[in-house]
């Protein structure tokens, strides 16, 4: 089933997405190349591709898991969590309709 997760940036958290990014990426790599990956991105904190100093207000994930249990380990295990990139997480159940 897909899940959608909400990576929430912690308090001061951009300060750390840098140098936390490598690893982020290359789990949702491994996911996409399991084929279980729908979509990745930053939650820009301004109305614009590259917010400048506003920053990020997080990241959103959508992907196959085997269940819900499994979807909130993982969103728990992600780098940007362990770096204080990411604060609170929401994981949710998700069914895609479109595309």
């Amino acid at each position: 089933m897909l899940y959608l997760i909400l990576l929430h940036e912690a308090p001061g958290g951009s300060a750390h997405r840098a140098a936390a990014r490598p690893e982020h990426l290359a789990r949702l790599e491994a996911l996409r190349g399991a084929g279980r990956l729908v979509l990745a991105g930053p939650l820009p904190a301004a109305d614009d591709p590259d917010p400048g100093p506003a920053g990020y207000q997080g990241s959103a994930i959508v992907a196959e898991f085997t269940d819900l249990a499994a979807a909130r380990l993982w969103a728990e295990a992600d780098p940007y969590r362990a770096a204080g990139v990411t604060g609170e997480v929401s994981v949710f159940p998700f069914r895609q309709v479109l595309p």
